[in-house]
């Protein structure tokens, strides 16, 4: 298929997704969309789910850049702004909300999910690895945890707390999560606490 029409087909089905949701996303609405016969898409990607696991990872509305700042602190940065932008920046976080949001309730949505989330990960890996080469972090470190709590944090505050991102939160997650939180000196920071009382 030619890039220009597999991207037509793409970019139509995350459009439509974020229009219409998952239940109201159609092969026959995406050819409608993208001016594309349905048998031609049919022969490509047999079912909606597999239509949109390919657009969430191959459509340019999703897409974003892998940094390299020269340090970790300055990629995971990077990477959360990217993040930020995804779910507060239209089209890209009308497609975000609705269909990883969604993704919950539906086994086909949720495979999709699982598909683009892996993906962007396997991305990011380089930035680990760079880091590990750097001597910023050892082998015990988790980049999935990392990158989850990062990314929970915004996922969190925008789409469940529906609140603004100040213009620097991005940088003070990862400044919280690679400073820590307890303060400088404070006897009790980083140690478990005692249960009982």
């Amino acid at each position: 298929m030619a890039p220009r029409k597999k991207d037509h087909i793409l970019t139509a089905t995350l459009e439509l997704l974020a229009e219409k949701g998952y239940e109201g996303l159609t092969i026959e609405g995406v050819a409608g969309r993208s001016g594309v016969n349905k048998t031609t898409i049919y022969r490509w990607w047999p079912s909606k789910a597999a239509l949109l696991g390919s657009a969430l990872i191959d459509a340019r509305v999703l897409d974003f850049e892998v940094p390299d700042t020269g340090s970790l602190r300055g990629d995971l940065q990077a990477l959360l702004r990217g993040t930020a932008r995804l779910l507060t920046t239209p089209p890209a976080s009308d497609v975000a909300v609705a269909a990883l949001g969604a993704a919950v309730n539906s086994p086909d949505l949720a495979m999709a999910a699982k598909a683009f989330f892996a993906d962007r990960f396997a991305r990011e890996m380089p930035v680990f690895e760079r880091a590990r080469e750097r001597g910023e972090i050892d082998e015990s470190t988790d980049p999935m945890m990392i990158m989850d709590l990062l990314a929970g944090a915004v996922w969190l505050r925008v789409v469940f707390r529906q609140l603004p991102l100040d213009e620097d939160f991005t940088d003070r997650s990862v400044n919280a999560l690679l400073d820590g939180v307890g303060r400088p000196g404070d006897p009790g920071a980083g140690r478990p606490a005692r249960r009982g009382g």
